[in-house]
């Protein structure tokens, strides 16, 4: 366990190659995606406080500001950062099972669903549009990867790691289940799809009027910046660790303080053009291909690799990979036939992460500390680069 998270499995599996650098970054990119859409999640809520519409211009402006305070945030200590994670998890595991609970008693803790009408589709069609439901569902699970990035942090990360990543997934599962159920027994389906982007608030309206939608929108709020703000600090743990090892390219651009800092910039300022730039379905479904193909990956390699010395069972890691195939190519088959763009995003993405880090380690063989790019500016008066 380090503060590597993903990137270190890759590197324990791959070494220093294209497929760790490659990979790597198709988690990193799909964790900024994750984010964008979690900005733009956040813009959306917000409007509908204000009574705002789900097309304002007002959405990725608010979605860029909450990137900005995130940044402010974490470039404070890591105990400020704790602290607020700590208060925020808090907060909306209560508020959104409070609202769950409270929408399942009004509709009578049927569990039934609200309305059939418009779920007509044909068997195929169907069992197609719940394969590509659980690529996109798959992302809103992936934010347990980011403890990995604080095994270095942790007291007994042996363990600790493990239990917390066991527990994290428990929450979401009792809270994600609750959820679809109190928005399932409240809305017909039309009505999900119409309030796709802010179907918890709408879920609240029936039984709650305003009252419950402001409740609801104040919860997702909370729910949204602390989502931002833990995934940017994972990440950019991340990107340090993938520098420090030289797996990927790095200029300090006249920045002062460590690399961190400047993966900070880098990746807010990704996420703020994503999200001002892509609407919430076309970042979601970029998001889940990438991060797919870095799980079948990181499955892969260990169990080519590493099985033996980590003890891993193969059989897990072969259903595992199964399953990420059939929901990879689910996904890609649906979107190939609703929206061909998706993919060629997709596609031009993996192929340019890959082309790129190729040509990268070909041109850059590891400068063993030599370049003052792989070394933090704070250190460079004390001597500890080579090339100060």
């Amino acid at each position: 366990p380090s503060a590597g998270g993903i990137g270190m499995f890759l590197e324990k599996a791959y070494g220093r190659s294209v497929m760790t650098g490659a990979c790597a970054l198709l988690m990193v990119f799909s964790m900024i995606i994750n984010e964008s859409l979690v900005a733009r999640t956040f813009g959306t809520y917000t409007m509908q406080a204000f009574g705002g519409s789900k097309d304002s211009n007002w959405i990725p402006i608010l979605g860029v500001l909450l990137i900005a305070a995130a940044f402010a945030v974490n470039v404070a200590t890591n105990k400020l950062i704790s602290r607020i994670s700590m208060v925020a998890a808090a907060l909306k595991i209560g508020g959104i099972l409070l609202f769950a609970g409270a929408t399942l008693y009004m509709a009578g803790f049927s569990f039934e669903p609200a309305s059939n009408i418009g779920s007509s589709e044909g068997a195929a069609d169907g069992m197609l549009g719940f394969v590509a439901a659980v690529a996109l569902g798959i992302l809103a699970y992936k934010g347990f990867t980011t403890i990995t990035n604080s095994g270095s942090e942790l007291s007994n990360p042996e363990k600790n790691v493990g239990r917390a990543i066991i527990i994290s997934l428990t929450i979401c599962l009792i809270v994600y289940l609750l959820v679809g159920w109190a928005v399932g027994s409240t809305l017909t389906i039309p009505e999900i799809v119409q309030a796709r982007d802010y179907a918890l608030a709408e879920a609240s309206r029936p039984a709650f009027g305003a009252y419950g939608v402001w409740f609801t929108v104040g919860v997702a709020i909370i729910a949204t910046a602390s989502g931002i703000l833990a995934s940017i600090f994972a990440v950019s743990r991340m990107m340090a660790m993938l520098t420090k090892m030289e797996i990927i390219p790095h200029r300090h651009l006249g920045m002062s303080g460590h690399i961190q800092t400047h993966m900070l910039v880098y990746i807010c300022i990704t996420a703020a053009l994503l999200t001002v730039f892509f609407d919430l379905s076309r970042i979601a479904s970029l998001g889940a291909i990438f991060y797919l193909i870095m799980d079948i990956a990181v499955h892969w390699g260990v169990l080519r690799y590493l099985r033996k010395d980590i003890d891993a069972k193969a059989w897990v890691m072969i259903t595992a990979i199964i399953l990420d195939l059939i929901v990879l190519t689910g996904f890609i088959w649906l979107k190939w036939r609703q929206d061909l763009y998706v993919l060629y995003w997709a596609a031009g993405g993996v192929v340019t992460i890959f082309a790129l880090e190729r040509l990268f380690l070909r041109l850059h063989p590891n400068s063993e500390g030599e370049d003052r790019n792989y070394v933090s500016p704070a250190d460079w008066s004390d001597g500890k680069s080579k090339g100060s």
